[in-house]
């Protein structure tokens, strides 16, 4: 006798498993993301750098080809690793020489509450929490916390000797897994290429971005251009709210070395410098490789910043990419989801 609704316990079941055992997945994220963001990280490079294997691996023999690629990541992990300390540096100089300036500041702003009718013990609290100690901290802390992701170099170094010699092999064992399990083949070929392209394209634009804020700022008489610079780059691998963070720091030492027109001008140039790079030439570069939505590459950003930390928001996109693939895109019986992640309709391409 069949009772009525029995049928859809299964799958209830079977929903309910999945959920259980996703939410365990990302627990366990959480507590390793001192392990799993480095991991991405060096996995993210190695991907970056595939191109270049291939092509060497038809001018010199394997190891050659893994050696240079080797060499390359390590290049670029040392300069950016350099680049991030002088920053912080310069960075922990150049705020304390503002200590009268922030002062100044915090006065105004104290006066200016007085004048409208705020209460004595309300102006108090608020002054007292805008010392310049509490500047210091949250202006160091800014990069500082970009800068942490560099500390475990030679977890990250390891890793990477290990993945550009295993990436050796990487198409011989692709071809083989493929006759068993196609979906998930071509599952991780969209994701490695989809991570490729949003990361290659980030760094070059970042870079472009990066060199056009040093030299406007420098012109400007901005002072620590550099840093600002070094942050401009950092955040364009950031999403959605990369360019909000990167133009707080200028803009307000700006307010403090040139008051209110040098810090709207920092605003304004920084906004057009951005909005023409970032929001019209970049993305035509990068096209439709990531398949995300808009509102859901924001949302990524807000949860893998929560499990794995500030690289979490830096490789947002490619760990997303990561569960779609793994998720979605490998189970024929999901792939109803990627229309609704991608945010265009099935019969467009993505």
């Amino acid at each position: 006798m069949n009772v009525p609704g029995t049928s859809t316990l299964p799958r209830t079941t079977t929903l309910l498993v999945g959920v259980a055992a996703l939410f365990f997945i990302i627990a366990g994220l959480r507590s390793a993301s001192g392990i799993v963001g480095p991991g991405m990280l060096a996995l993210a490079l190695t991907i970056v750098f595939h191109p270049l294997r291939a092509a060497l691996d038809r001018r010199m023999p394997p190891w050659a080809a893994s050696v240079v690629v080797l060499v390359a990541a390590y290049v670029l992990i040392v300069l950016m690793t350099l680049a991030l300390v002088v920053s912080v540096g310069r960075l922990a100089v150049l705020v304390p020489s503002y200590a009268p300036q922030i002062n100044d500041l915090v006065t105004d702003i104290g006066h200016w509450l007085a004048d409208r009718g705020v209460g004595t013990d309300q102006v108090d609290a608020v002054v007292g929490a805008m010392d310049v100690g509490k500047v210091v901290d949250v202006a160091t802390a800014l990069l500082g916390s970009i800068l942490s992701i560099f500390t475990n170099l030679f977890f990250i170094i390891t890793l990477l000797l290990f993945l550009a010699f295993d990436a050796a092999h990487v198409s011989r064992l692709a071809a083989g897994a493929r006759a068993h399990r196609p979906e998930l083949v071509d599952a991780l070929s969209h994701f490695a290429q989809g991570t490729r392209s949003y990361l290659a394209v980030s760094a070059v634009f970042g870079l472009i971005v990066a060199v056009i804020d040093t030299a406007v700022l420098a012109l400007m008489g901005v002072p620590g251009a550099f840093v600002w610079g070094v942050l401009a780059f950092v955040t364009n691998f950031i999403p959605n709210i990369g360019f909000v963070i990167g133009v707080i720091p200028p803009a307000v030492i700006g307010l403090l070395e040139g008051g209110p027109s040098l810090m709207i001008w920092v605003i304004v140039v920084y906004s057009l410098i951005n909005l023409v790079i970032q929001s019209v030439i970049q993305p035509r570069y990068v096209g439709n490789a990531v398949g995300l939505s808009t509102t859901l590459t924001f949302m990524s950003l807000v949860f893998w910043a929560w499990v794995l930390g500030p690289l979490g928001a830096l490789l947002a996109v490619p760990m997303s990419l990561l569960f779609k693939a793994l998720l979605v895109e490998a189970d024929p019986a999901s792939r109803w989801m990627e229309p609704l992640i991608s945010g265009k309709p099935a019969g467009d391409p993505v």
